[in-house]
Formats: structure tokens, sequence, C-alpha cells
């Protein structure tokens, strides 16, 4: 559906984009990954056509599209910001670019992409007048009822609070099976990438530095870079191990270490440890688990499945 080959862009003493390729199949879910300042959001507006690159291929079902006009791209953008019409209804913002593309049946496909974000009933309401979740929701449909190749979504949860941003991610990812369009999501944030993802690019100065499933960039990293990236690393003798994979024992063999402080977070307990070379580690423990007190020694484990090893 997508592929980038060889994108370069500059700006003045900066070279944002460094040599990206990849490639989107049709229907897919796919992240772009990374810190702030990493490429993603010129890669997209690349994509989108509000940026042009200075050197490689932008190809859409197979036909170059670098050069073309964002207007003659069939790809949609929901912006970070939702970029809502505020004296427009609901129903307007849905309807405007079908209208401006002269569909004779714009309510009616308006109605259909409303039913689909689940916002019917709600058509004659302002911007102002509806929730974050819901003006995400309504920047959505105004996408997808205008049937793009591809959408591009630039951080469309940043601006949520956290307990609505998981309900959002659920819905995104229903409306995103439901409609069949492929989806170009960008995002600093590893878990929305881990959980809405059928394959993810990590980001870094530019270039694209892992490419997978989700399983594959956080169980196997190819950089420790990416491995610390994408989540919590304990480094005990230059070893990585993810703090869920992290056990305590008071005997028993492993390196000797002592209990700083604990953290209980509901379902699980964080225990933070300094081992005896001076390296920290942190244990993630179910909240049953016997519990452990600052001051006590142990002994630390995990298994050699579990291990990330780096040349680098």
């Amino acid at each position: 559906m997508l592929e980038l080959r060889g994108i370069v862009k500059h700006f003045p003493g900066h070279r944002a984009v460094d040599g990206i390729s990849l490639t989107v199949a049709p229907g897919a879910f796919y992240s772009l990954l990374g810190p702030s300042g990493c490429g993603k959001t010129t890669t997209l507006r690349l994509i989108a056509g509000f940026e042009h690159p200075d050197l490689g291929e932008i190809l859409l079902n197979g036909s170059p599209i670098q050069n073309a006009k964002p207007y003659h791209r069939n790809v949609s953008t929901v912006f970070q910001n939702y970029a809502l019409f505020p004296h427009m209804t609901v129903q307007q913002n849905v309807e405007f670019g079908l209208r401006q593309r002269g569909a004779a049946n714009a309510r009616s496909l308006a109605d259909a992409a409303l039913e689909m974000v689940q916002l019917r009933g709600k058509q004659a309401r302002l911007p102002a007048q509806l929730s974050g979740g819901e003006r995400q929701r309504v920047a959505l449909a105004r996408s997808l009822v205008l049937k793009p190749d591809v959408l591009l979504l630039d951080e469309p949860l940043a601006a949520l609070d956290p307990q609505l941003r998981k309900q959002m991610r659920h819905e995104l990812k229903e409306t995103q099976r439901n409609s069949g369009i492929t989806f170009l999501f960008v995002t600093h944030d590893q878990e929305e990438a881990l959980s809405l993802s059928d394959r993810i690019a990590i980001m870094h100065q530019g270039r694209i530095v892992q490419e997978g499933t989700p399983e594959e960039v956080y169980l196997r990293p190819a950089s420790r870079f990416v491995a610390g990236f994408m989540g919590a690393l304990n480094w005990i003798g230059g070893v990585g191990i993810r703090p869920e994979s992290t056990r305590l024992f008071r005997g028993g063999d492993g390196p000797k270490a002592r209990v700083t402080r604990t953290v209980f977070l509901g379902n699980c307990v964080h225990v933070f440890t300094q081992t005896e070379a001076g390296e920290e580690a942190l244990a993630e423990l179910p909240r049953d688990h016997e519990p452990f007190n600052p001051g006590d020694h142990v002994r630390i484990q995990w298994s050699s499945r579990d291990e990330m090893r780096f040349a680098e």
C-alpha cells in the first residue's frame, strides 16, 4: 500500500530524515515510534505532502507521489490537536471534505462514519460541547469518510488523560479493523505502539534502527538503544534483564543485592535493589509475592532466555 525508498529530508543545519526505507502492507496498523526529534513526524508530513523529500521516493499503490500536491494524494491526516472547525457542528465537520469533493450523498456517508465511531446522536453539537475523546473520534470520522488509501495519525491520543487514552486505544484499533483502511500511526509512547500495532518501526536520529512486530522489538531488540527505549531494563554484569523477568530470593545463587525501596502499584510491586557492584536493579513482582523491605539482603536471579546482550 505504502512504500518509502531512501527518503532524505534536510532542514537548515539538520538532517531530519536520513535514508528511510519502509513498506506498509494493505490494511495494516503500522507505527513509527521514537523519541522527540527523531524524525517521525517529519516522515509523516513527507507522506502527507506537507513537506517534500530532498532524495528518495514515496509510492502509494505502486505509484510515486513525492512530487504530488497534498490534495492529489489519497491520504488523510488526523492531527494531534484534531484541527476541527470550531464554528461547525459535528455533522458539518465530517461532511466538509465530502462536500469539497462534490459528493452527492455526503450526509448518508457522514452518518455511517459517525456510526462507526459511536457518535450517532451528537451530530448537532459543536466541538466545544464535546469531550476530548469525542473530538478525537470526530477527527477520525472526518478522515475515514474520505476512504483514504492510508490514514496518517500524528500522536492523536497525546492530549487525552491517561485513562481515556487507554479506552481510545481500543476504539482506535477496532475502528481500523472495521474500516480495513491502512493506518500509519506516529507516537513516542511505547505502550501505545505495542498495544495497537501490527508492525513497528523504531526511529532514532532520523533513521529506522529496528522494524518488526511488537513482540520482536520488545523481546529481541537489535541494539542497546532500542532495548532501553522500549522499556525499563536492568544492566547486571553487562547483561540486560527486563524488570518483569527479574526475580528476588533470600538465598540461593545469583548476584547479591540489598533492597533500597519498594513501591506498591496495585497490580504489582516494584522492588528496587543495589548489587554489591553498585548496579541498580528493579524487580517487578506480583503483589502477593513474599514481601521485601528496605535493607533486606537478596539474590537476583533470571532465566537465560530473558538475557539481552549487545556488542556496543
